[in-house]
């Protein structure tokens, strides 16, 4: 007998997939300290990165991803959570 998952346990499972992904990039990103990273450390205000770090953080994201981020979406991409519920809305990131 087939028992498929119900729908919120797959998302869960994926949004803890996206989330392994992220955290991943962002401590081997060498501009942050992987000792106060977490889903939900700030980017400029607890991990000191500027502009630029962000945007190198945002192509870092997009070459794990596979999928581009709009620069008008990656301005309001503050935190990893963040980042993680941008992609989890994205269907082409789970592949």
């Amino acid at each position: 007998m087939l028992v498929l998952e119900q729908p919120a346990q797959s998302r869960a499972l994926l949004d803890g997939r996206i989330k392994d992904r992220v955290l991943y990039v962002l401590k081997l990103f060498d501009k942050t300290d992987p000792e106060k990273l977490s889903v939900n450390s700030h980017f400029m205000k607890d991990l000191g990165l500027d502009s630029l770090d962000q945007v190198e953080m945002t192509m870092a994201m997009e070459d794990e991803f596979v999928f581009e981020i709009p620069d008008t979406d990656a301005e309001k991409l503050m935190c990893p959570q963040e980042i993680v519920d941008y992609m989890a809305e994205k269907k082409d990131v789970y592949e």
